[in-house]
């Protein structure tokens, strides 16, 4: 598993494409600012997605927000930004493993 502290370190911010922003809020009614809590707010699960890196590393992340929802995110990193491809709210299975991991 990926320490998310040394993923993240050279991070300057967030990339956000305007058609996953879209998406994610009408899709699966989570906004940027809440997408983007789900990084800082403890306790965290980062895990790597080696399914979906075939062309660019992909990593996972389930975490709460501030309001008590669990959100996973599939994310890449990009020029030291985090590029959020999808996050939407936490599936049963994800739900136990994050429990379990925590």
């Amino acid at each position: 598993m990926t320490d998310l502290g040394t993923l993240l370190a050279e991070v300057e911010g967030f990339d956000w494409d305007a058609g996953n922003a879209a998406k994610n809020v009408l899709g699966h009614g989570v906004s940027r600012a809440k997408a983007e809590m789900v990084f800082f707010i403890a306790p965290i699960v980062l895990l790597e997605d080696q399914k979906h890196s075939a062309v660019e590393r992909r990593y996972q992340i389930l975490g709460p927000t501030a309001g008590g929802r669990f959100l996973t995110a599939a994310f890449t990193l990009r020029q030291h930004r985090i590029r959020i491809v999808s996050i939407r709210d936490m599936s049963r299975p994800e739900r136990r493993r994050y429990v379990q991991a925590r």
